[in-house]
């Protein structure tokens, strides 16, 4: 089969949807791979280099139309792309099936099957064709890189000869794949950085990068998100107003504010509004990642950047992943293509389009004449659900299982000295008074070890076990003392025995020391 990408035509879009290493790879699946010409440019591949990797370049959008029997593309298909399309025919591209219902039916009544990227579920298996993250991993980046553009100060404190500069404070509301990949850029870079979620369970995510998660003090918990693919869900009005009280509590304080959220299906969740807007400092940022749907922030107008009355400056761009094309394509092309690999399981160059398995049948929106958007959830949640957990004993309940466990710990200690005294009773009865005097004293000395040792904290076992081993070398004397002996086997085994006891010796302090050396600084 034949598998084509068209040049993109939606205005200022500047990603492709096949590269000549994704190519490459698509070759090796069976497929036959063309190209519209010109189409890599924006992203900087040339047409040389698509015909150096085995891609036919064609010189229209039209022919190319026509001899392929899948398309790749970026944007959805514009309504001349979506005429050009032909029964059969597969097109792999951001869909918005639910935002685009006209389209769907439109390219569903051409006999398309349509594969939406942006559909991918979002299940441990798909994340290799999860081209939603990997642009958002770019837009929150690239996020960063537009508020520093505009900022006009420093990210990192620094004391110089000048005087000292603080370092900048950067709000990241939303710690989705955008949101943590706007921490990453901003701690790198050495900003302070603050970030809120709704999702409680991203707070570890956060602090492992570096920022400081914003707490809300609310009751109700808030949902994980497995209900909605990993996503965030609507907060309740109460929720809502904590979380906007807050927000204008940290505004006077932030010099830059990137905002993530986004709810599937819904308008983009006004959080950042005028007033929070109106308490910032002159010269503050506001980068609105959600401006497609509507902006987080009251002020944001779609792909342009004002500035407000108090000297704000608002980014509401949307196309932050086609400012940097060639990494975007590179990384969207690598979705596409592990697609490609799922739908091609005998890497014949014949599309098989499962509709049981659970990734193709979520990301198809519409499949031999009929919409089948929306899918049915995954068998597998995209976060499993938390395990109920046991309510936390009472202050009563925690005395009372601790006096069961002494006097558990009382009857097990006297049942063993009941025990070790008849014992004792009979070696008596029987054994020599030489003896006994031995191993009274080798008895007595095992119970002080076992009482000492049991009472030391887990932590300190090694290092004591190594002084142990060191102080237990004193049978090098005894050993000594037998070396002399005019027994040749008993010269052997003394022998024998202060080799081990060196061992013992030297190996223990050798430990010990080691151990020490880990808890002093570097």
């Amino acid at each position: 089969m034949r598998i084509g990408t068209p040049k993109e035509i939606f205005l200022g879009e500047n990603r492709v949807a096949m590269t000549p290493e994704s190519a490459i790879q698509m070759q090796k699946l069976g497929y036959e791979c063309f190209i519209e010409k010109g189409a890599g440019e924006a992203a900087r591949f040339s047409d040389k280099d698509y015909k150096n990797a085995g891609v036919k370049v064609l010189n229209s959008a039209a022919s190319l139309y026509k001899e392929v029997d899948i398309v790749a593309k970026v944007r959805p298909p514009e309504d001349i792309e979506i005429k050009r399309l032909k029964k059969g025919q597969t097109l792999i591209s951001f869909f918005y099936p639910g935002q685009n219902t006209t389209l769907l039916e439109a390219a569903n009544k051409k006999g398309a099957h349509i594969i939406a990227m942006d559909m991918v579920p979002r299940i441990s298996r798909a994340q290799k064709m999860d081209a939603l993250s990997s642009m958002a991993n770019i837009a929150g980046y690239r996020s960063v890189m537009e508020a520093g553009n505009n900022f006009g100060r420093f990210f990192t404190g620094q004391v110089t000869a000048a005087g000292k500069v603080p370092p900048a404070k950067v709000l990241i509301v939303g710690a989705g794949v955008a949101g943590l990949a706007a921490i990453g850029a901003a701690t790198s870079l050495g900003a302070m950085v603050y970030a809120f979620d709704v999702r409680p369970e991203v707070a570890e995510q956060i602090e492992s990068m570096g920022a400081e998660f914003v707490f809300l003090d609310f009751e109700q918990e808030q949902s994980d998100g497995a209900e909605t693919g990993g996503y965030a869900a609507p907060s309740s009005p109460e929720f809502r107003e904590k979380q906007l009280a807050k927000f204008r509590e940290l505004a006077p304080e932030m010099d830059i504010v990137i905002t993530t959220a986004l709810i599937p299906g819904r308008d983009a969740p006004k959080l950042w509004l005028e007033d929070m807007v109106s308490l910032q400092k002159p010269g503050s940022v506001v980068v609105d990642l959600a401006a497609e749907r509507g902006g987080n922030c009251d002020l944001t107008v779609m792909d342009k950047k004002i500035v407000s009355e108090n000297g704000v400056t608002i980014v509401g761009y949307t196309d932050f992943p086609s400012q940097m094309a060639a990494q975007s394509s590179t990384l969207y092309s690598t979705n596409i293509r592990h697609m490609m690999t799922d739908l091609t399981p005998d890497k014949d160059g014949k599309l098989k389009h499962d509709m049981k398995d659970d990734v193709i049948r979520g990301a198809t929106a519409s499949h031999k004449g009929k919409i089948t958007f929306p899918p049915p959830p995954p068998k597998i949640a995209a976060i499993a659900a938390k395990a109920p957990v046991a309510p936390e004993p009472s202050a009563e309940e925690l005395l009372a299982l601790e006096a069961l466990k002494l006097k558990k710990a009382g009857s097990q200690q006297t049942a063993l000295l009941v025990f070790g005294g008849l014992l004792m009773l009979l070696i008596g009865a029987y054994a020599p008074s030489s003896f006994m005097q031995h191993f009274i004293v080798f008895v007595l000395s095992c119970f002080i070890g076992f009482q000492v040792i049991w009472n030391v904290s887990h932590s300190l076992h090694t290092p004591l076990m190594a002084i142990t081993n060191a102080i237990s070398g004193i049978i090098i004397l005894g050993a000594l003392l037998q070396i002399g002996s005019s027994g040749f086997i008993i010269t052997i085994l003394a022998s024998i025995s202060v080799l081990i006891a060196m061992i013992n010796i030297v190996g223990g302090f050798m430990v010990t020391r080691r151990m020490l050396q880990m808890f002093q600084k570097s």
